[in-house]
């Protein structure tokens, strides 16, 4: 079965029991972790994945990493600073990607996507077809709650009963993404590394109750974790110290924009990994891995040639059109050639604006804001050439219904956030606003509600 087919016996089935919002959403755990992040914002059930479609979307996801991470030597002839300065970084945050850079590309990764609706005969499968929005490369991806709110959901009899008959399951993706702490870091999980789960000053006690409740959980995984910010961070006698603790990893949860005020603070941590007395997780490499400038790169028609045919065939299917704003001519998906700041104001209600490595949406524009005029838009875009930002073609989301709290059923725009780790798929969860909002960008100011996905793990058989 894939996503449609389940939704609908799953609401069919809620809607013969009489059972409400509140029914299933009343069996989520009351734990202080969930109540610090999501503050009650919970949809009323679960989203589903077939287990085909999770294969097919999960597969180029991963197709996709691997062209990703393969830029710097394709493209760049293994020159990783001029893949970075061409991702978008600024040259202080190139400076500290190459003094943070990992073995490898890390795995602890979001790939942000919408369903879209299309047809069967123009290629898309049954139920529409995922599109990539981006990918979040680094260690504050969330979805470490995922499991907690899948086994709640699935206290509940009617939920509990749909996913045996259907074979449903989930990721615990919380231990997975402790699994990568350990694998990246080189630490076996009998090892019981001390953890700084490491956050900017500025933002530190805004989040400090969620990481001390994300540490809790991470004691009992095997990780010892306590949360502090960077400049609690002693680096004395070989080691990096907090407090009298001797840190074997910093998980770090800031992003390499916040460091560009104050790199002072981060660069003793930078010297001891560089000598080899703490492991940083994920190294700050990820920072250019994770640009929109480098989904430009694939979305590129020039740079087609580098890549092998799975993951072309995969860019193809999950990569929205994607363009570096810059002056000069582009290829449409067509084929057709256009100057792109032209083509970007003609079609303005098709494209979106991004800046390649602000994070939260910070600074996006959307091309078919109602109140947004030509005008307006124009000098978004002359002002993105000034500084880096890409051009996304629009995906539009394909709303599913819930049931509200009288049993109604609503339609939401869906997020889907699907997770990359070093065991491969690591569970799903959804993202979600009133379609009555119309095509918005997903934050709290727009009432954003959170839940998990359960997927289909094997065919059920006959």
């Amino acid at each position: 079965m894939d996503r449609v087919s389940l939704t609908a016996e799953y609401l069919s089935r809620v809607k013969e029991s009489g059972a409400k919002a509140g029914d299933l959403v009343g069996r989520l755990p009351e734990s202080e972790m969930l109540a610090a992040f999501y503050k009650g914002t919970f949809l009323s059930r679960p989203v589903f994945l077939g287990h085909a479609e999770r294969e097919r979307t999960f597969g180029d996801v991963r197709n996709v990493l691997d062209a990703l991470s393969s830029l710097p030597d394709t493209l760049f002839g293994g020159d990783f600073a001029a893949f970075a300065r061409a991702a978008g970084l600024t040259e202080t945050q190139v400076s500290a990607v190459l003094r943070g850079r990992g073995a490898a590309m890390t795995r602890q990764v979001r790939a942000d996507l919408y369903l879209q609706d299309g047809h069967p005969q123009d290629g898309h499968p049954q139920g529409g077809q995922f599109k990539l929005l981006e990918f979040n490369i680094g260690s504050s991806i969330g979805g470490m709650d995922n499991a907690d709110l899948c086994r709640g959901l699935l206290e509940h009899p009617l939920l509990a009963g749909f996913a045996a008959e259907y074979r449903l399951g989930f990721v615990d993706t919380l231990r997975e993404q402790v699994n990568n702490v350990l694998v990246e870091c080189g630490f076996a999980p009998e090892d019981r590394p001390v953890v700084a789960l490491t956050d900017w000053p500025s933002y530190f006690e805004n989040e400090v109750a969620y990481m001390r409740q994300l540490c809790l959980r991470w004691r009992e995984l095997g990780l010892e974790a306590y949360p502090c910010h960077v400049g609690q961070l002693e680096v004395r006698g070989g080691r990096v110290w907090l407090e009298d603790k001797p840190v074997d990893i910093v998980f770090r949860t800031f992003a390499i924009s916040q460091i560009a005020d104050a790199p002072e603070i981060l660069d003793p941590v930078l010297d001891a990994a560089e000598r080899g007395e703490v492991k940083i997780f994920t190294p700050l490499d990820s920072a250019a891995y994770a640009s929109k400038g480098a989904l430009a790169m694939l979305s590129d028609e020039d740079n087609r040639a580098l890549l092998s045919s799975e993951q072309l065939a995969s860019v193809d299917r999950l990569l929205p059109w994607t363009r570096t704003v810059r002056p000069g001519t582009v290829t449409l998906e067509s084929g057709e050639r256009a100057d792109l700041l032209e083509y970007a104001v003609e079609h303005r209600h098709d494209l979106v604006l991004k800046p390649t490595s602000l994070y939260g949406n910070r600074g996006v524009v959307l091309g078919w804001t109602p109140d947004l005029t030509a005008q307006q838009w124009r000098r978004h875009l002359d002002a993105a050439l000034d500084s880096p930002h890409i051009l996304q073609r629009r995906v539009r989301p394909t709303a599913e219904l819930f049931p509200d709290e009288n049993g109604e059923l609503r339609p939401w725009n869906i997020l889907w956030g699907m997770f990359s780790v070093a065991n491969g798929y690591g569970g799903a969860n959804a993202r979600a606003t009133r379609a009555e909002l119309g095509d918005v960008v997903m934050n709290r100011a727009h009432g954003i509600h959170s839940g998990p996905s359960l997927y289909q793990l094997a065919e059920p058989t006959a």
